[in-house]
């Protein structure tokens, strides 16, 4: 179910890229443009300021590093254009073979959703999701995925397996980016003792999914406070972090500053 090597060579480069909001709440801050950013400028704010995106700067920065090494790729999304939408990507090795790339949801390598290769498996697999176990479902134009947790819960996931043509959906991230959800989210990967958990920050409360369950943060009170926890965990710019969660500050009620 692993994708081949020349995928993830590609893959790797975005180890530690974190998946998050914050980003396009700094660029409102700075009454920026508020349209999808190229891959230049993207490459050129995580240099200065170590920051990434939401799912569709990922997916589009991964479709530009899938071309530049000569690998078949192409976007795939789900409810775009609905604020409800979520983009990744498919790779397609030398023999055909479909691999989702989803570095929205964080996973830790691509998967194998064609069902009729030898390698595929119904099996749960552990390796390719942080703190949780998946199987891959595929029927006919779109794919399922189930995760499932270490306290025996789980939850599904359906994505399309069909090419979304660029036109559109470029046209959705530019509606994503033109739209700040209240809530502030950034998610990464990030070592644990002996794997690779999931950090998340949603909504002003913080927790590590590891394969043994949930481990919740301390709560915080204040701006400060978070921006030092977010500085520890993505790397990010601690004066765009500030200025970022002090614009979410102003969209619904939060922490104190």
């Amino acid at each position: 179910m692993k994708a081949s090597e020349e995928i993830l060579a590609v893959w790797r480069k975005f180890d530690g890229f974190p998946m998050e909001t914050l980003t396009k709440a700094w660029l409102y801050s700075k009454r920026g443009n508020r349209k999808q950013r190229d891959v230049e400028t993207m490459k050129q704010h995580r240099e200065e300021f170590g920051v990434t995106g939401n799912c569709f700067d990922l997916a589009i920065w991964l479709l530009e590093a899938f071309k530049e090494a000569g690998i078949k790729a192409y976007p795939i999304g789900s409810e775009l254009g609905t604020g409800d939408d979520h983009a990744a990507v498919m790779a397609v090795d030398r023999i055909g073979r479909r691999f989702l790339c989803d570095l929205g949801d964080q996973w830790l390598q691509p998967i194998l959703i064609d069902g009729d290769d030898e390698a595929y498996t119904d099996e749960k697999l552990a390796g390719f999701f942080p703190g949780a176990e998946v199987q891959v479902l595929p029927e006919n134009d779109h794919f399922q995925v189930v995760y499932h947790r270490p306290n025996g819960k789980f939850s599904t996931q359906v994505y399309s397996s069909l090419p979304v043509p660029m036109k559109e959906f470029l046209a959705a991230a530019d509606y994503s980016q033109s739209h700040v959800y209240p809530k502030p989210l950034l998610e990464v990967r990030l070592p644990w003792g002996n794997e690779i958990a999931h950090w998340e920050f949603d909504d002003w409360k913080s927790f590590l999914s590891t394969s043994h369950g949930l481990v919740e943060d301390p709560p915080l009170e204040t701006i400060d406070e978070w921006v030092a926890r977010i500085h520890e965990k993505s790397g990010y710019d601690k004066t765009l972090l500030k200025e970022s969660l002090e614009y979410f500050k102003g969209l619904s009620k939060s922490p104190s500053s």
